[in-house]
């Protein structure tokens, strides 16, 4: 009777992973080895077209660009939450603070975007500044570059950064950084010494939680970048739209989702093998 009541409540969220997750990864992998028809779209042949156009220099340039782009980010994202995360978990106004993290999810992730085209374009807010104040003499191409995808990418990623590191930043025992100050350390050597490795499964979240989206973003790149700064999303999305070729953006779709699943599974059994490992010492 147990089982079968455990069976009832795990029933919606297994529904939900079977038509949301399951199946359409399905039809990608089928489609994936199907051959391109006439006209676009597939051919119900089985065909390896789909996985040998991969070696095409055009989409391995693009797809190393898409790499450089997503680690740049994501660097520059964990390099600026880290410290925002500390301030928030040190604060005595945390609750405030964290309200402000959460305040951009409240607008359109598209007008957020197009904000940062405002501010960056020729005629925009940053170039009027600097024009004001004398510093340049004509405007600066800040758009439709990869520092311009970089730089929105940093800023929308930044609260799926922050909001890991503070979970464990805020669970870090601080009288461990004093007694490392009580033995000659300076507040940095102790916070890098003592308090990064004590939050490290916070850092890796934040990594995977910027590296895995910026890598396979296709809305900042189409609005902000440039013809250096062509991702995998947008060869993707032509692909599926321009060029019709549904097996080729099936399979590069399909090699994205592997790297990332395998990514979490090596991160997983990486934290059950460390859990056992401290389990042992104890």
């Amino acid at each position: 009777m147990r089982s079968r009541s455990g069976g009832l409540y795990t029933a919606p969220v297994t529904v939900w992973i079977t038509v949301f997750f399951v199946v359409p990864l399905a039809i990608v992998v089928l489609y994936s080895f199907l051959e391109k028809g006439l006209y676009g779209g597939v051919r119900y042949r089985f065909s390896l077209d789909a996985y040998r156009a991969l070696a095409n220099p055009l989409i391995i340039r693009v797809a190393w660009t898409t790499f450089r782009i997503a680690l740049a980010s994501t660097i520059g994202t964990v390099l600026l939450a880290l410290p925002a995360a500390y301030y928030i978990a040190r604060s005595s106004r945390r609750t405030m603070l964290l309200v402000l993290i959460i305040v951009p999810f409240w607008t359109n992730f598209l007008i957020r975007v197009y904000a940062w085209m405002a501010i960056l374009g020729t005629n925009g807010f940053l170039n009027t500044i600097l024009l004001s104040l004398g510093i340049i003499g004509e405007p600066v191409r800040f758009l439709y570059n990869q520092w311009a995808v970089i730089v929105v990418l940093i800023y929308t990623s930044l609260p799926f950064a922050i909001l890991p590191l503070y979970a464990s930043i805020e669970k870090f025992d601080f009288t461990l950084i004093e007694a490392a100050r009580d033995l000659g350390a300076s507040r940095l050597a102790a916070i890098v010494r003592i308090m990064i490795p004590n939050i490290r499964a916070g850092i890796v979240t934040a990594i995977l939680f910027t590296f895995i989206p910026n890598f396979g973003e296709y809305a900042v790149p189409q609005l902000v970048g440039g013809r250096d700064s062509f991702m995998i999303g947008n060869v993707i999305a032509r692909e599926l739209t321009v060029t019709r070729n549904w097996p080729l953006a099936a399979a590069m779709a399909l090699i994205i989702t592997v790297i990332t699943a395998g990514g979490m599974v090596v991160y997983s059994a990486a934290n059950r093998t460390r859990g056992r490992g401290s389990g042992r010492r104890v």
